[in-house]
């Protein structure tokens, strides 16, 4: 089922939460609404279930304008963080539950229940009660009450925010199969960008009811359309570095940080001279010699993470952060040489914020 929403505005108080919000998710795709708290995520995702109803514009599922509908006429699976079991009835009950309010046949739903539990691996627990269950027992029967009625869409409202790391690493790629296997539309809200990264076809990055972006992970990561998008997708975050460009000397200037700049790099400007550049960790090479035409600063700190080290560097009035191999040794203080790698340097307008491409 295809969805569509058209310039949705919807406002609690004195508070827009969304604004001219407009988006189309195509069948069977994996949709992310990705966000800080706050940005209209969920308000947009209860919209399209039904809950709550916007002051203007429309939402259509496939070509049916559904803004009006109720939620049981929408037929749409909501997945809660919460999830929202009811806790006086056990498993098996909990998941026939959509099936027996539509009074199906007790044959029928029974085969259901039985083939939900043994997709999510809860054969062995129909007997049981939620307060008998761990988190991602838990989450997984509230998926299993989901997928049983075969709906127009899944919505999921942050459905992983209580587990440990670990569960929800699991968990993760477990949603991942399913919605592959059920080839079910579903729209996915959540403020961990590894959520998004991982998940999502498509990612739509909100920020004050508005989208920011929308596209594949890899290309809102690599392309960001503004600093918001740049600096909220990437643990650590990228590095901005405001500055003013001197196209004669073909150079950004930075405070102490200044980096030369390529022919490339002056097309992409457009002769823009207030920049912001951005570098992600990851671009950034280090050595604990020194190299030509090389930066230098001192270790703030290094945080060592098993399979890498995030560097914190000072240089000068400017912090930044970089990724390093394990077994480079960069104690506090130490002096580190360090570059941009040029193919892979961002540049924001600095008044607007927005890309320069």
């Amino acid at each position: 089922m295809q969805i569509r929403l058209e310039q949705l505005n919807k406002q609690f108080g004195s508070t827009r939460v969304l604004r001219d919000f407009s988006l189309e998710i195509q069948g069977g795709e994996f949709l992310v609404l990705l966000g800080p708290s706050g940005c209209g995520k969920t308000t947009c995702l209860r919209t399209l279930a039904g809950l709550e109803k916007p002051d203007s514009g429309r939402v259509f599922l496939d070509d049916t304008d559904i803004t009006d509908a109720e939620p049981r006429h929408r037929d749409m699976a909501m997945v809660f963080q919460s999830y929202a079991l009811y806790p006086h009835l056990n498993v098996y009950e909990n998941i026939a539950f959509p099936l027996r309010v539509r009074k199906l046949a007790p044959s029928y739903v029974d085969k259901r229940v039985r083939q939900a539990a043994d997709r999510l691996g809860l054969a062995a627990l129909l007997d049981r009660r939620p307060r008998q269950l761990s988190g991602g027992q838990r989450q997984r029967v509230a998926l299993a009450r989901a997928i049983i009625r075969q709906p127009n869409a899944f919505l999921f409202d942050e459905p992983l925010s209580n587990l440990d790391a670990k569960l929800r690493v699991e968990m993760r790629a477990e949603l991942k199969r399913l919605q592959h296997e059920l080839g079910v539309t579903s729209i996915y809200v959540t403020h961990d960008q590894a959520e998004a990264m991982t998940l999502g076809r498509r990612l739509a990055v909100m920020k004050d009811g508005v989208l920011e972006q929308l596209g594949a992970p890899e290309q809102v990561y690599s392309s960001p359309a503004n600093l918001f998008v740049a600096g909220f997708l990437g643990s650590p975050a990228m590095n901005f570095f405001p500055g003013r460009v001197d196209s004669g000397a073909r150079v950004l200037a930075a405070g102490e940080v200044v980096v030369p700049l390529e022919a490339e790099h002056l097309v992409r400007l457009g002769g823009a001279v207030s920049v912001t550049l951005g570098v992600r960790p990851e671009h950034i090479e280090l050595s604990t010699e020194p190299r030509d035409g090389w930066l230098v600063g001192r270790v703030y700190v290094s945080e060592a993470m098993g399979n890498e080290q995030l560097v914190v560097i000072d240089a000068g009035q400017a912090r930044l952060t970089a990724r390093a191999a394990p077994d480079i040794r960069l104690d506090f203080e130490s002096p580190v040489w360090f570059r941009f790698r040029p193919a892979q340097l961002h540049f924001f307008d600095t008044a607007t914020t927005r890309a320069l491409a």
